[in-house]
């Protein structure tokens, strides 16, 4: 592994930063709460964890491309997690594409799993969507979890 020099905190497991699989776990000090159908702002995708506990079906669009790609100093191949935990909510999420945003063709070939852009409500409504970036402004995102 190569020399790096960090300033400020930094955690690493084993010599890797983040969220790479085995590297440990991930705490999201900072959440936001959506529940009732809206456009979740840039702000809100960038804390990594998105909460909803609304007795009513509830779709959360993502933002544009240029927008999220903004708030997170996105370039082309920038990859990010999304989470959304539903587990305290009473009915289904829904997650929608916005402009320059698009579902990845893994998502639209295999629909029911990594297409699957609902997210159940009760103890099994946590899902992760990975959100891959093909330049600073469009991104294509696939439900990984």
């Amino acid at each position: 592994m190569a020399r790096t020099t960090f300033s400020g905190p930094v955690a690493s497991t084993n010599g890797f930063i983040g969220n790479i699989a085995g590297s440990g776990s991930i705490t999201h000090g900072t959440t936001a709460a959506i529940n009732a159908t809206n456009t979740a702002t840039a702000a809100q995708v960038a804390t990594g964890w998105i909460t909803s506990t609304s007795a009513a079906a509830t779709t959360i669009t993502l933002p544009t491309g240029t927008l999220l790609g903004a708030e997170l100093g996105a370039v082309k191949g920038t990859v990010f997690d999304l989470y959304i935990d539903n587990s305290g909510g009473a009915n289904t999420v829904t997650i929608a594409a916005a402009t320059n945003g698009v579902v990845s063709t893994a998502g639209v070939d295999t629909a029911g799993s990594f297409g699957d852009l609902t997210v159940a409500s009760g103890a099994t409504g946590l899902a992760r969507f990975t959100l891959m970036f093909s330049s600073a402004t469009a991104y294509a995102f696939t439900r990984t979890a």
